[in-house]
């Protein structure tokens, strides 16, 4: 697998993470005035003086339900990312090992070597293609997410 594979689907993954680790604590706003008020997009906790702490669901504004929304839709958007990243290895990976069994009894040949008496057909050719699109479309998603400057 290429690094930069790697790397880039490890730090989508670790983005994720963070994301949904930040919405699952209510620690977006903190003050310790009056007590400890921690307000966070999922939940918020109060502290009054020495009081059990107090959880609850808030209820957003909608400036704060929107900011939530859009997190939501960026974490599902990673995913999706990193699956997309998954699913171009998995197809490099599938054309690497297919040519290993071309030594089955049907065909004679040897692991990477088809014999002179066959060819590859339509299907594999199409499969081919649609790695090489794959990966393609990935570098044409990588250059539109790059910065402009």
């Amino acid at each position: 697998m290429d690094k930069l594979t790697v790397i880039s689907g490890t730090l989508f993954m670790t983005a994720d993470v963070f994301a949904i680790v930040s919405l699952a604590m209510p620690d977006w706003i903190i003050t310790d005035v009056g007590g400890d008020t921690r307000l966070g997009l999922m939940w918020s906790c109060i502290t009054l003086y020495n009081r059990p702490q107090v959880c609850f669901t808030p209820d957003l504004q909608p400036e704060w339900l929107l900011a939530l929304t859009c997190i939501f839709i960026g974490c599902i958007c990673i995913t999706t990312t990193v699956i997309l990243l998954a699913s171009m290895v998995v197809f490099c990976l599938a054309a690497v090992i297919f040519p290993m069994g071309f030594h089955v009894d049907e065909i004679g040949g040897q692991p990477y070597q088809l014999p002179n008496s066959h060819q590859v057909g339509i299907s594999y050719i199409l499969f081919v293609l649609s790695l090489w699109i794959t990966v393609i479309s990935e570098l044409f998603a990588g250059k539109v997410c790059l910065p402009h400057f």
